[in-house]
């Protein structure tokens, strides 16, 4: 049984923690599910260096305390480079080790239809948030960016309880936003060898790594990206976002529930201590 002791800022330990994003945004995660073994025990803000963080959700799954945060802590009048520092935050002083997340994202390769499901193996960085750290101690080595067990284990959980959905590994973009990319953009990217077109992998996985956690997503093609097929609809961009939800959060979940103690994976080994002291 997990016990919170509410005292004033008191982060809670959690080794496992998930970011929801677009794709979870329309239910209460993940009280929606009505998933056996799962209760929320608390919801509250934490005060961090970087301002006041979103709202984290703690839930018990099985018995062990998790964290949960909607669509990356963006909310109006806060920078999402803050959000951002502020999760990481959190995260680093509850223990978090293990961090999914999920968001849409647009298909740049015309093998990836809407609906499909992404896990990412590796990153373009296209995004102005480069400055975005929680300190200057570390050196971070992002030769693997993407935690291969953990990708494993969304892929084996998509495969198994999604067995007629497509599952892709691919290279995600990253741009800014809030505005989607220009058709002239989206070539730019093509040819760089980007698959797929979101706003949200990075700077979180460089954050994932400077607090030594594993960091893994996956991400469901809600549209076209500019000039790649046929103009895509705002109404049918929505629709994949609230009938989806339900699914991607069972995913996450089952994908929670597999991940061991012990892995034997490097993600923790490619943080570094700075040569700049």
């Amino acid at each position: 049984m997990v016990t919170i002791i509410k005292r004033k800022n008191e982060i809670p330990k959690a080794k496992l923690a998930f970011i929801g994003g677009s794709s979870t945004f329309s239910i209460n995660f993940p009280g929606d599910l009505h998933l056996p073994g799962i209760k929320t025990i608390d919801k509250k803000s934490f005060s961090t260096p970087f301002g006041e963080s979103p709202e984290v959700t703690v839930f018990e799954m099985n018995g062990e305390a998790v964290l949960t945060i909607r669509m990356h802590g963006w909310r109006a009048g806060v920078k999402r480079a803050d959000a951002s520092r502020q999760i990481f935050w959190v995260f680093e002083q509850a223990g978090v080790r293990n961090i999914l997340v999920e968001g849409g994202v647009g298909a740049i390769s015309r093998d990836l239809a809407l609906r499909d499901l992404i896990i990412p193996d590796d990153y373009i960085d296209l995004s102005l948030r480069k400055d975005v750290y929680l300190s200057d101690n570390y050196l971070l080595i992002m030769r693997d960016p993407l935690c291969p067990e953990l990708a494993d284990i969304l892929i084996k959980t998509c495969k198994k309880t999604l067995p007629d959905r497509k599952v892709s590994r691919a290279v995600y973009t990253v741009t800014d936003g809030r505005h989607f990319e220009s058709r002239a953009e989206v070539r730019m990217i093509q040819r760089l060898g980007g698959d797929v077109v979101g706003q949200s992998l990075c700077p979180e996985v460089y954050l994932a790594r400077e607090i030594g956690a594993c960091y893994a997503g996956i991400y469901l093609i809600v549209n076209r990206a500019e000039g790649i097929g046929p103009d895509w609809s705002h109404r049918e961009l929505k629709d994949i976002f609230f009938q989806e939800a339900v699914t991607i959060g069972k995913v996450i979940i089952e994908s929670l529930k597999q991940i061991k103690k012990k892995k034997r994976c490097r993600c923790s080994r490619l943080r570094k201590k700075t040569l700049l002291k």
